[in-house]
């Protein structure tokens, strides 16, 4: 921690960041230069941002805990109103922990940020705070955007307010120029957490190796993973869950006996076809590792298992699986094929009618093409026997397809022909979740005529 000597902070403090915070150097050196020393004004509002699980909340939370710097680290999503969000901070500046005995009540009520102002100030008279730098975490601080239009600008503004040293620290996923209000504001500094890259990924991942087993054994496994992972998941804590949930079927060879730590061969062709299987499961939370673990095992003794296995889509809701096989239709039919995969007496119609002289490639071959809402929604109400109103729950359920990353959203929210989608799974993938519902999902796809 030599680069870190000159922070005002003992040695062994930053030593252990040093420990516990790999592969954040640079972003760690900033926020203990912002921080400088507890007694002086620090600066009135941070905006740190960067993709998910690029170490935002870990690194911030380190620093806090480590150094014993005053402090409030508050979610925004579990705090969705301004008077929780006022009442959540104050009960951690008071160390008031709502509980049975005082009937989950918070420390006070608080309604207003005059209230919250007038009662942060009498907590740091209680607490006799007055040279002490207090640092009020706003985690997942986008959310902030969907309050009142003026918290915002009065939380960056928060210390002349109060007059008093606080700082207040928000963390976000989006860029500055995207979070500020059109009211005006104090702007804040921003630190950008970029993402991890593979060698940094290696780094962190290794760090947590089992003590029965050796560190480079360890690494070798990390780098058979995040040769298979790396393409399409960049996120730490998710990457960390695949590895603890995969190691033991990697072992397995040396448990057995049929070979060394050092076979690295037998080793992959041991785990490939186990982590192409999991793969399919990344950032899909339907199942625990346990339950993923037993339908592995039916699985093997079964050993018919093509693609994603079906069980592991019982959890989708019903018309959250027609929806996905609608948006799989749309994506990958011409628009033009609709009228005969899915209108009742549309008569005979050749495929040579409706061939192009220019269509020799197969459509799943090109990948699939954008949809709009309107065609969605008519291919499901064609597959699916009982009329589904537009309701607010079907579109709530695309927009979970979405989040999940099955379907991805074209284009902006604002156009003006309304949303565009992609179906972004696999062929494989679409015919396990078709088979939950008895759904022949090939008798649709024009490519298979």
């Amino acid at each position: 921690m030599t680069s870190m000597e000159h922070f005002p902070y003992p040695e062994e403090k930053l030593k252990e960041l040093g420990e516990l915070i790999l592969c954040r150097e640079s972003q760690l050196s900033a926020l203990l230069a912002i921080f400088g020393e507890r007694p002086h004004l620090s600066f009135p509002s941070i905006f740190i941002y960067g993709q998910t699980g690029t170490g935002k909340t870990y690194v911030l939370q380190t620093v806090l805990s480590i150094l014993q710097l005053p402090h409030a680290f508050v979610n925004c999503v579990e705090c969705f109103t301004s008077r929780l969000l006022f009442e959540q901070i104050l009960n951690q500046l008071y160390s008031h922990c709502p509980s049975p005995e005082n009937e989950y009540c918070s420390y006070e009520r608080c309604d207003t940020f005059n209230e919250f102002v007038r009662l942060y100030k009498k907590m740091i008279q209680c607490q006799e705070l007055e040279n002490e730098t207090i640092y009020i975490v706003l985690d997942k601080a986008e959310l902030l955007r969907e309050m009142e239009a003026n918290l915002l600008p009065a939380f960056l503004r928060l210390q002349e307010l109060t007059q008093s040293n606080v700082t207040m620290i928000f963390l976000s996923e989006i860029v500055w120029e995207t979070f500020r209000p059109n009211t005006g504001c104090l702007e804040p500094l921003t630190v950008y957490f970029s993402d991890y890259s593979k060698v940094e990924l290696q780094k962190i991942l290794s760090s947590n190796y089992p003590e029965e087993y050796s560190s480079d054994f360890y690494a070798s496994y990390i780098n058979i993973l995040l040769g298979v992972f790396y393409a399409v998941c960049r996120d730490i804590k998710e990457l960390r869950h695949l590895a603890a949930l995969n190691f033991p079927k990697f072992c397995e060879p040396v448990i057995r006996g049929e070979a060394k730590e050092g076979d690295s061969h037998k080793l992959w062709r041991n785990i490939e076809p186990h982590l192409k299987r999991a793969m399919q499961t990344v950032y899909l939370r339907e199942i625990s590792s346990s339950q993923w673990e037993k339908i592995q095992q039916e699985d093997r003794e079964a050993s018919q298992l093509k693609g994603l296995s079906a069980h592991a889509h019982v959890e989708l809701p019903f018309y959250s699986k027609f929806l996905l096989i609608a948006a799989y239709l749309a994506s990958y039919n011409p628009a033009r094929t609709d009228k005969r995969f899915f209108l009742k007496h549309h008569g005979k119609i050749k495929k040579t009618d409706f061939l192009k002289k220019h269509e020799k490639t197969s459509n799943h071959l090109l990948g699939p093409k954008p949809f709009p809402l309107d065609r969605l929604l008519a291919i499901l109400y064609s597959i699916v026997d009982s009329r589904v109103a537009p309701t607010a729950n079907i579109f709530s359920q695309i927009s979970s397809l979405v989040t999940l990353q099955l379907l991805t959203l074209v284009g902006h929210d604002d156009q003006l022909d309304g949303p565009k989608y992609k179906c972004t799974v696999s062929l494989d993938f679409m015919r396990a979740v078709a088979r939950t519902v008895n759904f022949d999902i090939v008798r649709y796809l024009y490519d298979f005529l």
